[in-house]
């Protein structure tokens, strides 16, 4: 069994590597816009015109580390089929040399690493998410097992649930977020909850004000992503109680609450791990609308913000993340069909 973990381990961070140096290599090959978007920042259109000059244009390039190839090889503009060997000396070789050492890299807006930034980023998003999966995994189970209980006369609120869930589902996450704003931040209504960010870093905010600006945020997260676990959940369910196996229970006097629990859930939660345990990058992606809506200092709106800005390292080590997290929930998730059913063996 740690054989077999440490190898999808490993495997999940081959393929998270080959992910984000894939973007490393595209990034660079657009790094045109970053250099346009820097010089662009000038106040004036005079120090605009002189900082777009040649001589500043190649100090530019040093210093955001554009002056080298980009990879190991090239192929030489004289002549197609000729290819060049640069040895260690190209931008792909020094970014990967400090990825192995935990560094990377540097922003080109700010010039500061790149490490530090998705850490004050994480204390916002790593919370935001993980409460997010936490409730959308406790709804989901508990409204799974009120969709698939209860006899003929219970139809009518189970009918209604599944429409609204249904209904939700066809919501897009933007949408759910500026509702809840305009119902629970807004002065006309309840106004109950804070519709801005109160601060960049959670460790000086209140415990009070940091779980009142989560509230909204966590709430969206967690309707977008409920009828996707529960309604596959209910239908699971339902066939599990067709099953030959319920049929005898109920013969023996099984009561149904006990049937539905102890038998019938897990094995309807067999084919749906892979939703939840996917359920957390899941999540980290749709904070990129959740974070800029209820202006949150997070990891989605950093990206986000650093796309629209061509500040490609940052989007590279956001992907190379994103990439590893999902990976290793998927990874997750190979342990949790073993667990759940002991007849599956792990293939090395």
């Amino acid at each position: 069994m740690k054989r077999w973990l440490l190898l999808q381990i490993g495997r999940a961070g081959l393929a998270a590597w080959a992910t984000a140096s894939l973007v490393f290599i595209l990034s660079r090959l657009l790094a045109a816009g970053a250099e346009e978007a820097l010089l662009g920042e000038a106040p004036d259109l005079q120090t605009r015109t002189v900082a777009s000059s040649p001589v500043a244009r190649q100090a530019l390039q040093q210093r955001l580390g554009l002056d080298e190839p980009v990879f190991y090889v090239t192929r030489t503009s004289r002549d197609p089929a000729a290819w060049r060997w640069h040895g260690p000396h190209n931008q792909y070789h020094r970014w990967l040399a400090g990825l192995l050492r935990g560094q990377l890299g540097w922003s080109y807006r700010t010039g500061q690493p790149i490490g530090p930034q998705l850490r004050a980023a994480f204390a916002y998003t790593l919370p935001l998410a993980v409460l997010a999966a936490a409730g959308a995994t406790v709804a989901a189970l508990g409204l799974g097992l009120a969709l698939a209980s209860g006899g003929p006369a219970s139809g009518g609120w189970r009918a209604a649930l599944h429409l609204a869930l249904t209904s939700l589902q066809g919501i897009p996450v933007y949408a759910l977020a500026l509702g809840l704003l305009f119902v629970f931040a807004n002065p006309d209504a309840l106004n109950l909850l804070p519709a801005y960010s109160l601060g960049a870093n959670p460790a000086d905010l209140t415990p009070a004000a940091y779980a009142l600006q989560l509230i909204m945020p966590v709430l969206t997260l967690v309707l977008a992503v409920l009828p996707e676990l529960a309604l596959p959940l209910a239908a699971a369910l339902r066939h599990e109680l067709r099953a030959d196996y319920a049929t005898t229970a109920r013969a023996k006097g099984v009561p149904a609450a006990r049937l539905l629990r102890h038998h019938a859930l897990p094995n309807a939660l067999l084919p749906l791990l892979t939703s939840f345990a996917n359920l957390l990058p899941t999540l980290l992606a749709g904070t990129v609308l959740v974070e800029s809506v209820f202006s949150l200092p997070g990891m989605g709106r950093l990206l986000a913000e650093a796309a629209a800005a061509h500040d490609y390292p940052v989007v590279v080590a956001g992907v190379l993340v994103t990439a590893g997290v999902r990976l290793l929930c998927l990874a997750l998730a190979d342990v949790l069909y073993a667990l759940a059913d002991p007849r599956i063996r792990l293939a090395l």
